[in-house]
């Protein structure tokens, strides 16, 4: 077992979220992508927190990719996510449903057929 691992085992779950189980926001699910808002000054917030607006900045992650990163469970990961969103740190947006992407998917394919006979 690698040191920051073991670290890692010693905080418990509750510890990193101060005792808050819940969400204050019930808008994320899985693939709830989340993007950086900007330069907001990172004081104050726990090692977590800012490791997340550091990954986030690189683009949009969704909730599991993002708890995945961190090794820490989905449910808390939400937890420490909508801190983030609440404190203006993240922006977070539904993934498109399966129904616009198959749409968006067979007009791409449509447009790609016209190009390719013209």
């Amino acid at each position: 077992m690698t040191p920051r691992r073991s670290r890692r085992a010693l905080v418990r779950p509750h510890v990193v979220t101060g005792g808050r189980a819940h969400p204050t926001r019930n808008v994320f699910d899985l693939v709830t992508l989340v993007t950086a808002t900007g330069d907001l000054p990172r004081t104050g917030l726990s090692p977590e927190k800012v490791r997340i607006v550091e990954l986030c900045l690189g683009g949009a992650l969704s909730v599991v990719e993002i708890s995945g990163h961190l090794s820490l469970p989905v449910g808390l990961t939400k937890v420490l996510l909508s801190d983030l969103v609440d404190s203006g740190h993240l922006a977070a947006r539904a993934a498109a449903p399966a129904a616009q992407q198959s749409k968006a998917r067979l007009l791409q394919e449509v447009l790609d057929g016209l190009r390719a006979r013209l």
